[in-house]
């Protein structure tokens, strides 16, 4: 028997085990240990002496380089507040307007769910994982081929989403290309996801004019204005910067027009690195950073109560070939950045990650994702976005990789948890015991107490013997997931918004998901 090859199991002590289950452990409730926000922030990537380097970076962009193609609500907002525009007409943030919007912006608030056990706290590095996207394609559950994702496939995520415990947050992970216009996208894609998860949700809107009439579907979801802006559950993902360091006047808009009502707002810079960023990881945090205070600062100045998400993500390029190369290491390593400069600035935050470049489930797509979600949780990004269920570079979603990749976010979760160390843990006495009398740990009270407290075990992940995976009939990792997406598809169809509500928002919205797709018919 080599180092490498483990004892027979039974043949680790020379005596017979024992069995000390009490009744009361035999029927012990499990106790999930990956627990929502657990705090993340002991990886570091950028020495704590170099961040205050990177902050006069960014304060230089801000205040001596500024953003162009400001639309006249931004230009108005930020002048009439101590900027100013250069001669070539970009708008300037001044060092004392950045100083202030650090000093007086609202710290510590909740993103809610539409029921209170999926609230998340916001606040130093809790760290939350979640879906996200808006990928133009999916891969089909029953023929595995690329196609146009629907407003059924959206429904359809959020639904298999809402039962998978280590998913915390539904983004809108998929666009409806089957919606004509702007605002039936925008008018479908809250009510789909709303109506598929209790679970927050991130979403996008189009155009300005179509944000009062997306509040007008939460207030009756809630129940009214005021009960949804005490508990405001979907948040607005707007990519107001076209990099680099340029304003998307439509998107600016939309951003105004979300914090005047009180809607939670992602102040979010999507670039290229190396090709709308600097090819240095440095230079891009700078730009990117940049970017998203510019946004944050500007919907402050708009609502002085404004929650407001710093969102920083650059994109690795393929120099190659120009394409993403969302599950390299360059890419764990420049999220993880974008969170500890947010941590520096202690400003709530979320970046990518888990964007693989595998088209499928594969041994690629999991080594990819748990390099790139471990690390953002580890550096402490509150929100992780993009953790789970894409592929291709964002370009698809396969409903098989939220189950399977449910499993890997449980165990990210549950490796930031911190080492326990007392006279309990250290377990001296026990070890006296044990080593004097059975000679193993299995039978004692203390490893039945915690296997279900202490232990997060997978819910697809194989771990049997070789014989009895072959037994079972040989299954890859792939198979089990599909089978279990189709067993929560055709049975999962939350009701939680009530037959009379969901009649209203009928009867004054175009809503074309039909009332028979939504019920286990």
């Amino acid at each position: 028997m080599t180092d490498e090859t483990p004892p027979p199991k039974g043949k680790r002590s020379g005596r017979k085990r024992k069995q000390r289950r009490s009744t009361s452990e035999q029927t012990q409730p499990k106790i999930n240990p990956a627990v929502p926000g657990t705090t993340g922030g002991r990886y570091r990537p950028i020495p704590e002496s170099e961040l205050p380097q990177i902050d006069l970076a960014i304060r230089d962009v801000l205040a001596n380089i500024g953003l162009s193609e400001a639309p006249q609500i931004v230009i108005d907002t930020v002048t009439g507040n101590g900027g100013s525009l250069s001669d070539d007409g970009r708008v300037l943030f001044p060092e004392t307007l950045i100083d202030r919007f650090l000093a007086e912006y609202k710290r510590n608030w909740t993103l809610y769910g539409q029921t209170p056990q999926h609230d998340m706290q916001i606040s130093g590095q809790r760290v939350y994982l979640g879906t996200g996207g808006a990928a133009p394609q999916v891969v089909d559950l029953e023929t595995g081929h690329y196609r146009d994702s629907t407003l059924q496939d959206l429904y359809d995520a959020a639904r298999l989403c809402d039962t998978l415990d280590n998913i915390h947050f539904f983004s809108r992970s998929l666009v409806a290309r089957d919606m004509p216009n702007d605002l039936l996208m925008d008018v479908n894609t809250v009510y789909a996801a709303l109506s598929g998860t209790t679970k927050h949700v991130f979403t996008s809107i189009t155009l300005p004019q179509h944000v009062p009439l997306v509040a007008e579907i939460c207030y009756l979801i809630a129940g009214s204005k005021e009960a949804f802006k005490a508990r405001p559950f979907i948040s607005l993902n707007v990519n107001h910067v076209v990099p680099p360091l340029r304003f998307h006047a439509e998107s600016c808009e939309v951003m105004a027009e979300a914090v005047k009502l009180g809607i939670p707002v992602h102040s979010n810079v999507f670039s290229q690195v190396g090709a709308s960023t600097p090819v240095t990881l440095a230079g891009a945090i700078v730009q990117n950073t940049a970017e998203s205070l510019a946004g944050m600062i500007f919907a402050w100045l708009i609502n002085p109560d404004a929650q407001v998400i710093m969102g920083v993500r650059p994109m690795i390029t393929d120099l190659r070939t120009g394409g993403f190369s969302g599950g390299s290491g360059e890419q764990a390593l420049v999220m993880a950045a974008s969170a500890q400069m947010a941590a520096y600035y202690d400003l709530p935050n979320s970046c990518i990650a888990g964007a693989t470049d595998s088209k499928l489930a594969d041994a690629q797509s999991g080594y990819e994702k748990s390099l790139t979600v471990t690390l953002a949780a580890q550096a402490g990004s509150n929100l992780v976005t993009q953790a789970c269920g894409m592929h291709a570079g964002l370009m698809g979603v396969a409903f098989e990789s939220y189950v399977i990749d449910n499993d890997m976010l449980g165990g990210v979760i549950r490796s930031l948890s911190p080492f326990e160390v007392n006279e309990t843990t250290l377990a001296t006495e026990m070890i006296s015991e044990i080593v004097r009398g059975e000679g193993h740990f299995l039978g004692h009270a203390e490893t039945y107490k915690r296997m279900s407290s202490d232990f997060l075990y997978p819910e697809i992940a194989d771990r049997k013997s070789p014989a009895e995976w072959e037994e079972s009939g040989s299954r890859d990792i792939r198979e089990v997931a599909k089978e279990k997406a189709r067993s929560i598809l055709a049975t999962h169809y939350p009701r939680h918004i009530s037959a009379e509500i969901d009649g209203q928002l009928r009867e004054k919205f175009d809503i074309r998901l039909p009332n028979d797709k939504m019920v286990n018919v």
